[in-house]
């Protein structure tokens, strides 16, 4: 039986103009952050706005974006191999090359922010089994590994029949994963801003919503024909994501306004925490959250362009939000005598002072475009995208919508 359109798999054009000044945008990017990486490596962190209250900053916010976005990437493939929908089967690809790239891009940020980016051998050889960092370098490492080989069954034919196995362990790893993402900041007792045990679920619904914002985005701009249905399917798949992270997001707040001991910081990221506040309600709720549901599910028509603008927000409202939680949880003080005021030289008891720095933006934009430019470069090499992805080629079983009948002058049948 001849394959259809969306069983053939073939690279794309990588002759035109578009293609070239993508890839040259992207390479630029990437030297940029590798310069603002070298500059903040022969300077010092003092040339940063990270200080000894704050010692994760913004690169910290694109690299665990990232990195809980490229756990979301595999979504779509999970949905293939281990739920059975055939619709997804033919971006089961795509959406593994997307994991690995944004996993690359994430730790590539992370690996250039540490000061002493050679330090990472100790961590790798000397391993501290009660801290949940040398828990991830395994959890890390072993997603690349495991997509890799699942990618490699879907390639190879006489292995597809193991790509369901492989596709089964790949979503228990990535659920994994970003438990332990999550995890980091749910184990911070120290910190009244995280210390939440539903820090971990939060993350996994936060990474549904990122990845697939970001794979949405990349299949729109591949050239492949793109079919309605399909389309739809995967923009009501955001909608429900999108609509899940608000809802954790709320119990989240909920939980911790119920606890005396979080009234101080959950007012000062509601209420009073200046451009906290302002991320949170504007970036996080209203831009990443509201907007995108106004688009996916009350405008009258979804037009492509309203679902790309829709994923944009996403991404927009997420990094806000992993903004908030990460700096926010950071610049509020230690509670260091729970129900006492502390004041002294040390800065305790007082809300630290962050400015980004251009080196610190240029590093975390050049790990997006790092990540990016993976994909280009691959699906240019690998025959990773469908030849087709309109309706009927996906589903040879799909029965076109009716065309409108054209109403003519004096005809009132239509009404």
């Amino acid at each position: 039986m001849a394959a259809t359109p969306a069983q053939r798999y073939t690279l794309i054009d990588g002759r035109g103009p578009a293609y070239i000044g993508l890839l040259a945008v992207l390479g630029a990017l990437v030297l940029i952050g590798l310069a603002c990486a070298y500059t903040m490596e022969h300077n010092g962190h003092v040339i940063t706005g990270m200080s000894n209250q704050v010692v994760w900053g913004t690169p910290h916010v694109f690299a665990v974006f990232l990195i809980v976005a490229a756990s979301g990437a595999l979504n779509v493939a999970s949905i293939a191999s281990v739920f059975g929908r055939r619709h997804y089967k033919p971006l089961t690809r795509l959406s593994g090359l997307l994991a690995i790239a944004l996993l690359v891009g994430g730790l590539s940020v992370l690996v250039l922010d540490l000061g002493r980016p050679d330090r990472l051998i100790v961590a790798m050889t000397y391993y501290n089994f009660k801290s949940i960092f040398a828990w991830n370098i395994f959890l890390y490492v072993g997603f690349m590994v495991v997509v890799a080989v699942y990618l490699w069954m879907m390639f190879e034919r006489r292995m597809n029949r193991f790509s369901k196995p492989a596709g089964l362990v790949a979503f228990l790893w990535r659920l994994i994963l970003t438990t332990g993402t999550g995890s980091i900041f749910g184990f911070l007792v120290a910190r009244q801003a995280y210390d939440a045990a539903i820090m971990a679920p939060m993350f996994i619904i936060m990474s549904f919503a990122f990845g697939l914002a970001i794979f949405l985005l990349v299949l729109m701009s591949t050239g492949r024909p793109l079919g309605k249905q399909l389309l739809g399917r995967l923009a009501n798949l955001l909608g429900v994501f999108v609509a899940s992270v608000l809802y954790f997001s709320l119990v989240f707040h909920l939980t911790n306004l119920y606890a005396t001991q979080h009234h101080g910081v959950e007012r000062f990221i509601l209420l009073d925490g200046g451009i906290y506040t302002v991320a949170f309600w504007v970036g996080h709720i209203i831009v990443g959250g509201l907007f995108p549901l106004l688009l996916l599910y009350v405008t009258p028509r979804r037009s492509p362009a309203l679902i790309a603008l829709a994923a944009i927000l996403v991404i927009l409202g997420g990094l806000a939000q992993v903004y908030v939680i990460i700096i926010g949880g950071q610049v509020y003080p230690l509670d260091l005598f729970p129900g006492r005021e502390v004041s002294s030289s040390f800065f305790d008891g007082v809300v630290a002072n962050y400015t980004p720095s251009l080196p610190e933006l240029g590093l975390g934009v050049g790990g997006f475009a790092l990540a990016l430019a993976v994909v280009a470069v691959a699906v240019r090499v690998l025959p990773f995208l469908p030849e087709d992805l309109s309706d009927h080629a996906v589903d040879p079983n799909h029965v076109p919508e009716p065309a409108p009948r054209a109403v003519e002058a004096g005809d009132t049948s239509a009404a």
